[in-house]
């Protein structure tokens, strides 16, 4: 590593460390830049690194629901829990942190307190309850030659964060009450497919729009209105730095003055270049950064889970 390590912060130092680490046993590293978490390509395995200073027996480790999250929707995740010392890493797959969530405690903002005990097990709610680590402690291996994935099966990272932000979307415009349409059958997020997610399995056809385009984009929302749907939101996902399209698809809805025309990136310069060609309407279309979208995303699932907990 060409770090300076002399101007790191302990947690960073140790996370320097274990890249270093991860490199002297002939592993490539990289920086997943996409995500905005500490996230890195280790050989075949995606690992989202957090680490903590020695403790007093126990270890505590701040993590967002939006961060967990998305490290387990990517092929391979893993979650890297430093514990003071290289020589003391829990190294989990992500799936089985991300179904354990609802188990460990957190606050209203979605930060959950995740604290290892001495013997590097994982602390839940309850008397004596824990995730049993035993298999992950030091177990470089599980990165090294994490399970084998087929080739028609892989996705790249940017194809995984579209579905989650595609699944962000759709929940909430669910949430919100509208009808949801996704054209992605096959696509996961959370290990739901996105048309079980969505409320529309078919796109409604619109009188005033080119069907073969509307029912192309990324996610729409509908408000019902008799027997038929009325379009109120649509949504382009844009990670990759090549050809737009999907503003072009949403220009499909231009006649419908009332819908909002969104593009979900993480390029606001980008953004305006594309925007910049269709000069004519391009007061219709709102950049939402992917950040901001998984903020939003946070904040609708925990008005929802309070209007639950109080009736109201």
């Amino acid at each position: 590593m060409n770090l300076d390590t002399r101007k790191l912060i302990p947690s960073d130092l140790l996370a320097s460390e274990f890249l270093a680490k991860a490199t002297h046993l002939n592993a490539s590293v990289e920086l997943i830049k996409v995500l905005k978490s500490r996230t890195y390509r280790i050989g075949e395995a995606n690992v989202l690194v957090r680490a903590s200073s020695d403790g007093n027996r126990r270890y505590f480790f701040g993590i967002n629901y939006i961060t967990v999250e998305e490290i387990a929707n990517i092929d391979n995740p893993f979650v890297a829990f430093i514990c003071g010392s290289v020589e003391k890493v829990v190294i989990i797959p992500a799936k089985i942190l991300f179904k354990h969530l609802p188990e460990i405690s957190h606050d209203r903002n979605g930060e959950y307190k995740i604290n290892i005990d001495k013997d590097f097990n994982i602390v839940l709610a309850g008397r004596n309850k824990r995730i049993d680590c035993s298999g992950f402690i030091n177990n470089w291996n599980l990165l090294l030659s994490p399970p084998i994935i087929k080739e028609e099966a892989k996705n790249s990272v940017e194809e995984s964060l579209h579905s989650v932000l595609q699944g962000r979307l759709i929940e909430i415009g669910n949430i919100r009450g509208f009808q949801t349409y996704c054209p992605d059958k096959s696509r996961k997020f959370n290990e739901k497919k996105l048309d079980e997610i969505a409320t529309l399995k078919t796109c409604p056809e619109l009188q005033f729009s080119d069907f073969n385009l509307l029912r192309q984009i990324d996610v729409l929302w509908f408000k019902p209105k008799g027997n038929n749907f009325i379009p109120e939101y649509a949504f382009e996902v844009e990670l990759s730095t090549g050809v737009w399209s999907g503003v072009g698809r949403m220009a499909t809805l231009i006649d419908y003055a009332n819908v909002g025309l969104y593009v979900i990136a993480n390029d606001a310069k980008k953004f305006n270049q594309v925007i910049s060609s269709f000069h004519e309407i391009s007061s219709r279309y709102k950049f939402v950064p992917n950040d901001l979208l998984g903020d939003l995303y946070a904040a609708e699932r925990n008005l929802k889970d309070l209007r639950m907990d109080i009736g109201l």
